[in-house]
């Protein structure tokens, strides 16, 4: 499946005023980093991939539509799967991608 194009548009505006971010094809999707490292990505199975504080990962996979990102199997604390409706309105969208904008952020730059 192909990544959303309108929510890869809706994400560029979202990160329009934040320097230093890059757009890279990555798992399937479009993911945008800033500072080199991923902060939030299109997925191409539908949604968001979120980064997230590792220890903030429980509270935030309470809400509906947010669960653990998989990998080969494994749950990983530290990533988010988003769904689309998640993020149907502007506010919410902009919720998403500071969560994931302020991790990336606070990484050393690549």
């Amino acid at each position: 499946m192909a990544y959303d194009q309108e929510l890869a548009d809706r994400l560029r505006a979202a990160l329009s005023t934040e320097p230093g971010v890059t757009e890279k094809a990555m798992f399937g999707g479009l993911a945008f980093l800033v500072g080199g490292s991923m902060a939030v990505a299109v997925s191409g199975k539908g949604g968001l991939m979120v980064r997230c504080d590792r220890g903030a990962t429980e509270e935030l996979v309470a809400a509906d539509g947010v669960e653990r990102m998989v990998m080969r199997g494994r749950e990983m604390d530290g990533w988010l799967r988003v769904s689309a409706d998640v993020v149907d309105d502007e506010d919410a969208l902009r919720r998403w991608v500071a969560i994931g904008r302020d991790v990336a952020r606070s990484l050393p730059a690549r």
